[in-house]
């Protein structure tokens, strides 16, 4: 099949033997992380409410449909779909009968599915047990250290998609990381598309800004893996979002019916601001959220029954001194627990968290804001880890070091949750009966053994002592991320595609490039 065409990045990397400083500066730049399509969890899930309290939101969920009910706008089809399956519908409010939604994805909606990647190699299984991280989403501005925060152009663009290429820890190649801003709105989806497909062989993520991109994404992937796969596997995850409280706008629901009819994955997303876009309290946000997804995800399944779809959230608090958007924080942490624990008695994927921070720069404030949603997506359960790397200014900037930093926090994501080696080796009795009390370990044959793998090596953390720190350079994080990112860039080389494909997408975007004026909308 064409998608065969292209070839693993191989693995030519040799480390070098001598010690010193160049020797620890070498250990710091080495992969942190064998790369893998996917984790496998090996521990349990972190759950914080009962299932009486679980059992409650469903019902309160359920209340909220049926007496409520959600907002389609803008889209008489969507309309009679849920008419005819036998939902109220008054104007473009739909009220569902209590359990009618559940029902429905249940009867058709899979509980996992795999996500094909131009390299078959790199394909991942969305859902159970899995993580799949994916770098960040929808930024209209860049920000590096060097020149400081900018408009993205489809260079910078071409760079995350390369940078998430080459990350070990980053499983998914992403959609719209970053905007680019410098070509025409309705025509860059094609340069995006183009670029994932050419400057990586990871699975990607279509666009949804109308549903003739969503169209084009699609045609676009036929020309990779040929008609007949694409209607018979999934090789698209694209996001769909929520315009919370309670709507869905034409434009999402355009994109959705695109994917769906396709059998292309959508992940239904609620896009909530706590106390402005949802109650102020986590259970009343909780409960909306999954009326909301349920009501997206059935109608995925009206379209194509067995369509693969992700019950998705985003969730951030508001400041009530401020109303700005927060992030890190514990009652978001506490949306994802619960939310990913309704996903799984729902029976599908979950998608949320993220390395998300309101900060502007790669900062304290933007790594420990990052680091308490990723920790808490990866032990919530998270299936689909969407701004796994790279958000910066609660969304509005991609950062450079910030990717770095965060893909080092998913290598350890990894790590974490492949759990305790518990083999004969890792018991390490013999170990410790080698060594016996009063003596140390650092040269026993059980250390010898293992020391390349005992513990994880961050690429951008700085362990030295103060005074090897300073002949170094005196760095800070953000600067050692910036040494990484660009040595990246500089040694990246491009995964194989078939010329005969290459071409015809080059052709398809030229043609359909060619057949309407640019816009600015």
């Amino acid at each position: 099949t064409p998608h065969n065409g292209s070839s693993a990045m191989s693995e030519r990397a040799s480390r070098r033997k001598g010690g010193g400083r160049a020797g620890r500066r070498e250990a710091r730049g080495a992969p942190a992380a064998a790369a893998v399509p996917f984790i496998e969890r090996n521990i349990p899930f972190f759950e914080i409410l009962s299932e009486e309290g679980l059992e409650l939101i469903e019902h309160n969920a359920d209340r909220l449909l049926a007496e409520i009910g959600v907002d389609f706008l803008d889209d008489t089809e969507v309309l009679d779909l849920f008419r005819e399956a036998g939902a109220n519908v008054d104007g473009t409010r739909v009220r569902f009968p209590a359990g009618m939604c559940r029902q429905i994805i249940q009867a058709t909606a899979p509980a996992e599915y795999v996500q094909h990647a131009r390299n078959p190699e790199r394909n991942v299984t969305i859902g159970g047990k899995r993580t799949v991280l994916v770098p960040a989403y929808g930024s209209p501005f860049v920000h590096d250290i060097d020149q400081g925060r900018r408009y993205a152009t489809i260079d910078d663009f071409n760079n995350f998609v390369k940078l998430a290429y080459m990350a070990p820890g980053i499983h998914h190649s992403g959609g719209t990381i970053c905007e680019p801003v410098d070509l025409p709105v309705n025509k860059r989806h094609f340069d995006m598309v183009y670029s994932h497909f050419k400057y990586s062989d990871k699975p990607l993520m279509g666009s949804v800004t109308h549903h003739e991109r969503a169209q084009d994404t699609v045609d676009m992937a036929k020309l990779v893996f040929g008609d007949e796969f694409v209607d018979q596997n999934c090789v698209l995850t694209s996001l769909i979002n929520v315009n919370s409280p309670m709507t869905f706008d034409g434009t999402m629901l355009g994109s959705l019916k695109v994917y769906a009819r396709n059998n292309q994955a959508t992940v239904i997303s609620p896009f909530i601001l706590a106390g402005a876009m949802s109650p102020v309290t986590t259970a009343g946000t909780v409960t909306q959220i999954l009326a909301e997804a349920m009501a997206g995800i059935a109608f995925t399944q009206l379209c194509r029954p067995g369509a693969p779809v992700i019950f998705g959230t985003f969730a951030a608090a508001v400041s009530m001194a401020t109303g700005a958007p927060t992030f890190g924080t514990p009652e978001p942490s506490q949306v994802i627990y619960a939310a990913a624990a309704l996903a799984r008695r729902l029976g599908v994927p979950f998608r949320s968290g993220g390395g998300l921070t309101g900060s502007k720069l790669p900062d304290a404030q933007a790594a420990y804001e990052a680091a308490n949603t990723l920790q808490t997506s990866a032990l919530a359960g998270v299936n689909f880890m969407l701004h796994t790397a790279g958000w910066l200014e609660g969304g509005l900037a991609m950062g450079y070091e910030k990717f770095i930093m965060d893909a080092d926090q998913a290598c350890m994501i990894s790590v974490l949750l492949g759990g305790m080696d518990m083999s004969e080796n890792g018991q390490a009795l013999d170990a410790v009966r080698e060594v016996g009390p009063g003596k140390h370990y650092l040269g026993s044959a059980h250390t010898l053994k293992n020391f390349e793998t005992a513990f994880y090596r961050s690429t951008v953390a700085d362990n030295n002592s103060y005074e090897q720190w300073q002949v170094d350079g005196s760095l800070d994080t953000a600067q050692r991320a910036n040494v990484l990112w660009k040595k990246m860039l500089n040694e990246y080389q491009a995964p194989a595609i078939d010329p005969a494909v290459d071409e015809a997408l080059l052709d398809f975007m030229a043609r359909r490039k060619g057949s309407f004026e640019d816009r600015d909308y």
